[in-house]
């Protein structure tokens, strides 16, 4: 498999696993909304996208991530939010997401970032085992809360 850096070329590839990676998580698919979004994340460069291609057929889309910078006032420092990450069906077993979040971890050193973070569902052990295996490490220092924005004032 190859890494690559996703451009708005890539969209019409990427926008159908990241829909599947949305119907995963519960979310309605939203096709043309998905591939507005990262549309725009691209345009704007507002997050860093890697695809895994399959070696033999450019493409066949294995697997993708997608970061968000964000930054540490305590360290001074960028870190990076490892925000999404989905292996097809097809190709899971095949190490794709070890080596994407390699890949986003060689870009986190490249921009001197402090760490990366990831968040995960708490049932989903394929994905906290795969992070844990890489150097990722439960954070037992800081409890994180969620506050929804709604329309309502």
């Amino acid at each position: 498999m190859r890494i690559i850096q996703a451009t708005l070329e890539h969209l019409d590839l990427l926008t159908p696993l990241f829909v599947k990676y949305r119907e995963f998580y519960g979310s309605l698919p939203y096709p043309d909304s998905s591939r507005a979004f990262l549309e725009k994340r691209l345009r704007r460069k507002e997050s860093v996208i890697y695809l895994a291609l399959a070696d033999d057929d450019d493409k066949k889309l294995m697997g993708f991530c997608q970061l968000y910078p964000s930054f540490s006032s305590l360290s001074l420092k960028r870190v990076w939010i490892l925000n999404d990450i989905y292996v097809a069906e097809d190709a899971r077993r095949q190490l794709v997401a070890d080596n994407l979040i390699r890949t986003a971890k060689k870009m986190a050193k490249e921009t001197q970032a402090v760490r990366m973070r990831v968040s995960t569902s708490s049932n989903n052990e394929v994905a906290q085992k795969t992070y844990e295996s890489i150097g990722f490490k439960e954070d037992t220092e800081f409890k994180n809360y969620v506050l929804p924005i709604s329309d309502e004032l």
